[in-house]
């Protein structure tokens, strides 16, 4: 890497993303941040980007020697479009990619578990970030968030599955790393949190945090399946219900120590997060 070039975040005004950027320009970085509208973010250079319109890849890829890949959201084949743009990529001088994927989706999965199997033959520098599920859903604007504050409830069908939940700043921590330091991992790293938690766990800590009551109910695959396809396609609803029924049957309750060892320090705990941002609520 040398002074004069750029790491592109895609995704730079999303969840990780935004974390990322800031992370790498307060590391003295060069960053391009792409989003659909080229959205200002705080001492990055904004640029248009979109996954489905490759006439805006080339300005987003000029002078950049590494990327950060978030995946278009909601697109169950992503490969169609993210591979044409990786070949570009390496094609424009790219030598290192790091992509955001999920501890539920392996190398060769389905969704961006295709980019994932990809990624090694085309960048000989590359990461692949499997975060479990983001603390942020709870704090933030996804949908378990926003039923804690309208409702006081959470509405799943992982029954008492835990999951390693991990914070996005931690994930945008091992995102910088892997994009700054040399050598590069060329390693699939799933990250987790410090601690396993059901989601009855998680609406006890809210609760003892905010002060507010805030339940967990229990709801069938079908059940669950069926309030989702009111909002998403069949095929998306039942791809996130059984995700939820792969919690209930285990497939998340574990952790990893991949955050300590990329940053050098312990990932923080749900209730950590809970006091740092749901006291701005």
């Amino acid at each position: 890497m040398t002074p004069d070039d750029a790491t592109l975040v895609v995704g730079a005004t999303g969840t990780t993303g935004s974390r990322t950027a800031a992370q790498l320009i307060g590391a003295g970085r060069h960053v391009k941040a792409a989003s659909r509208h080229a959205s200002a973010v705080p001492g990055a250079e904004p640029v248009r980007f979109d996954w489905y319109d490759p006439a805006s890849h080339v300005e987003a890829l000029d002078g950049v020697d590494r990327v950060y890949l978030v995946p278009p959201v909601g697109d169950p084949g992503p490969a169609s479009v993210m591979l044409p743009f990786l070949q570009q990529a390496r094609a424009a001088g790219v030598h290192r990619a790091v992509l955001l994927s999920s501890s539920a989706i392996p190398e060769g999965g389905p969704a961006v578990g295709a980019v994932h199997q990809a990624l090694p033959g085309l960048f000989d520098e590359w990461a692949v970030l499997r975060p479990s599920w983001f603390m942020q859903n709870f704090t933030g604007t996804h949908v378990h968030a926003r039923s804690i504050r309208e409702h006081g409830s959470i509405l799943t069908a992982t029954g008492s599955g835990r999951v390693g939940f991990v914070d996005a700043d931690d994930i945008a921590a091992v995102a910088t790393r892997t994009l700054i330091d040399d050598p590069a991992p060329n390693a699939d790293l799933i990250l987790t949190g410090p601690e396993a938690l059901s989601y009855d766990d998680i609406a006890t800590i809210v609760t003892e945090v905010t002060g507010q009551p805030v339940a967990h109910h229990h709801l069938t695959y079908d059940q669950f399946r069926d309030r989702l396809t009111a909002q998403v396609s069949p095929e998306f609803a039942a791809m996130l219900a059984g995700l939820d029924r792969a919690i209930a049957e285990g497939a998340e309750d574990r952790t990893t120590d991949a955050v300590q060892r990329l940053t050098g320090r312990p990932p923080r705990s749900f209730r950590e997060v809970a006091e740092r941002e749901m006291a701005r609520q």
